[in-house]
């Protein structure tokens, strides 16, 4: 497979700038050519798993030596990560993030109010399309990472998500092209706004961890996530509707 990413070196500044602020946008880390083919292979997986009506549609299977196979398993990715966690890093989950027509906002929240680590994380969120406040583009608020885990509480439309208690002062909405791509920290706080046009905003969320990192377990106990994984990360040989094997 063709590693998609187009680009790994990044200025002292840069990284500088992520560790600080809890984000970094990378411009055309994509091709765009490819963010559009990929935005049509995720809609074609979701025309299996079903479509989501409300906040987003999240399904991690993809399908083994795809596109999306190649892009979530770049070497690239993975040494982008290991720059701006610095250290080692590991494939932690690849996950749809599509908002359907009308689809509501995604309350604010932090990825550590999820699976909990006890170090580094990031997301690496590709835009597949324009993405704008209309469609419900992704909003950070920076320097929200050094205040570190924050108690989430559930979120008002009792849906199972994770919310914070209160809207964090300064929000930025993130507006992309297709092919970019914005890296966040697993700590910074995040939402998005809901999907007014009429077309569904197709988005991509590739998570990693440093490979130190340790997760907490449902059982209570704190592991190595790189010996004992929470998600299984790999291709499938067949999309099926989730829920079904």
């Amino acid at each position: 497979m063709i590693d998609p990413i187009q680009y790994v070196s990044l200025a002292d500044a840069e990284v500088a700038f992520y560790r600080a602020e809890g984000y970094l946008v990378l411009p055309g880390l994509l091709a765009q050519s490819d963010a559009v083919a990929l935005r049509g292979d995720i809609l074609d997986i979701l025309r299996i798993v079903g479509f989501g009506t409300t906040k987003l549609r999240q399904t991690k299977q993809y399908l083994a030596d795809s596109r999306l196979d190649a892009l979530i398993n770049s070497p690239a990715l993975c040494e982008l990560a290991s720059r701006l966690m610095d250290g080692p890093s590991t494939l932690h989950s690849p996950f749809t993030a599509v908002k359907s027509t009308g689809g509501s906002q995604f309350h604010f929240h932090q990825d550590n109010q999820y699976t909990r680590f006890d170090g580094p994380g990031i997301n690496f969120w590709f835009a597949f399309e324009r993405m704008t406040p209309e469609n419900g583009c992704l909003l950070v608020a920076p320097r929200t990472h050094l205040d570190g885990t924050i108690d989430g509480i559930e979120s008002p439309d009792k849906d199972g998500h994770r919310t914070v208690d209160s809207v964090p002062d300064h929000v930025l909405p993130v507006r992309m092209q297709a092919g970019d791509c914005i890296a966040f920290s697993r700590l910074t706080v995040h939402g998005s706004g809901p999907n007014v046009t009429p077309n569904p905003r197709v988005a991509y969320g590739i998570q990693f961890f440093r490979d130190d990192v340790r997760a907490l377990h449902p059982d209570g106990e704190w592991r190595l996530l790189k010996a004992f994984p929470r998600i299984d990360p790999r291709p499938v040989a067949e999309i099926v509707p989730d829920g079904k094997t």
